[in-house]
């Protein structure tokens, strides 16, 4: 599928998410990679064999609130 040198990961490799952008639509929330991963905003993926990847952000604690 890429035509790229050198080749982007594949699919299902962990490095799949560094394949380059074939189609960008921000405004719906996804991005089509080379490797034929749908990637969305919220980090989820979708892989083109029809495996789901869940959402995977960094917990981080600016992002976190607490109760008082």
């Amino acid at each position: 599928m890429c035509q790229h040198q050198p080749a982007c990961p594949i699919a299902t490799s962990a490095d799949r998410e560094a394949a380059r952008l074939v189609a960008h639509h921000p405004e719906q929330g996804w991005s089509l990679l080379c490797n034929g991963v749908l990637l969305f905003e919220d980090t989820g993926e979708l892989l083109p064999d029809g495996q789901i990847i869940a959402p995977h952000r960094p917990l981080t604690a600016a992002g976190v609130t607490t109760a008082a």
